[in-house]
């Protein structure tokens, strides 16, 4: 028997066998980037420096409030007059009750684990720019009210919008 010749196959390179060398230049300044980010962060953290984009605009509507859950499921507001007992303001029905009871559940959970009560009233505000939020002064937290799309504020700019009760005498 004769002995045949190998035939000869061309097939495609075998990519994993050559070596593709990574540029260092991209490689070195993206780890650099990355370390420069890291490391200003961790700075303005143990700093404490606020790094709030926004100004603070001029108040343009301010309410100190009180809310009491109402049995079917609405939000009783009441506006906190200096020297007197808070007074009625307005009832949230339940469909957007909900939505004010979201905003506060954190803010009520804050109090709670910092042992405060009711006492305090919670302050709405709206500025200039726009912005529309909620603080608690007892906590200093505060709620980002125009984050939750203009349907969910305008639940609470009815509120800044809500003639003055009568003072109670």
């Amino acid at each position: 028997m004769a002995a045949h010749a190998p035939l000869h196959t061309t097939s495609a390179p075998d990519i994993h066998s050559h070596h593709m060398p990574v540029p260092r230049g991209p490689l070195l300044a993206a780890a650099a980037l990355i370390i420069a980010t890291l490391v200003g962060v961790a700075t303005i953290r143990a700093t404490g420096v606020d790094v709030s984009t926004r100004s603070q605009a001029p108040v343009v509507a301010q309410r100190a409030l009180h809310f009491e859950d109402m049995p079917n499921g609405g939000v009783r507001v009441l506006e906190a007059l200096p020297g007197q007992a808070p007074q009625p303001l307005q009832v949230v029905d339940a469909g957007a009750g909900g939505f004010l009871r979201g905003a506060l559940r954190a803010l009520v959970r804050q109090r709670r684990a910092a042992g405060l009560g009711a006492e305090a009233p919670f302050v709405l505000t709206a500025r200039a720019d726009g912005r529309l939020t909620l603080v608690d002064p007892a906590t200093t937290e505060r709620v980002d009210l125009e984050s939750f799309g203009p349907t969910n504020a305008a639940v609470f700019a009815q509120l800044l919008a809500a003639p003055r009760p009568a003072p109670q005498r």
